[in-house]
């Protein structure tokens, strides 16, 4: 079977197993090569992600991969959080954390600069308009998102801002 058509199982095995638990499935990769594979899965829910959410997961999804043999060689299946720094990916993600800090990064330059530090202001059809620290308002159109992921505003944290 190849590599795009595990991944999707895995995903949907994923999505099941997660949803079942009432978590959100953030992102499933797959790395390493064919002999020595590596799945991640990032989960989260309100409040945060424990130890125990983690490991609840991880035999659910094991379960079923072991029982459909789905990956022929030896594999190590890693569940954990996306952590406080999450990555955004997708639109919706940039939607829900609309007011937060985050660090984008474009694959082209806009104004001369590729890395924006600011609050996402909001989302518009496919144009995320970010509150940037040095330039002011910037729109960036998504597909030419190269990464972002939300960022610590250390100046709420510790209430000085």
């Amino acid at each position: 079977m190849d590599k795009d058509l595990i991944t999707e199982r895995v995903r949907r095995i994923a999505a099941d197993i997660v949803g079942e638990c009432g978590f959100e499935l953030v992102r499933v990769e797959m790395a390493g090569t064919k002999r020595d594979l590596v799945i991640r899965i990032f989960i989260d829910k309100k409040g945060g992600i424990t130890l125990d959410d983690c490991s609840t997961v991880s035999r659910g999804i094991e379960d079923i991969l072991d029982t459909e043999d789905l990956i022929p060689s030896k594999y190590v299946l890693e569940v954990s959080s996306p952590g406080i720094e999450r990555e955004l990916y997708s639109l919706a993600d940039f939607v829900r954390f609309t007011g937060k800090l985050a660090k984008v990064k474009t694959k082209f330059e806009i104004d001369g600069q590729k890395t924006f530090v600011g609050t996402i202001e909001g989302v518009e059809g496919e144009t995320i308009t970010i509150l940037d620290r040095v330039k002011g308002e910037i729109k960036i159109d998504h597909p030419i998102v190269a990464k972002a992921n939300l960022k610590i505003d250390l100046s709420k944290e510790f209430g000085h801002g």
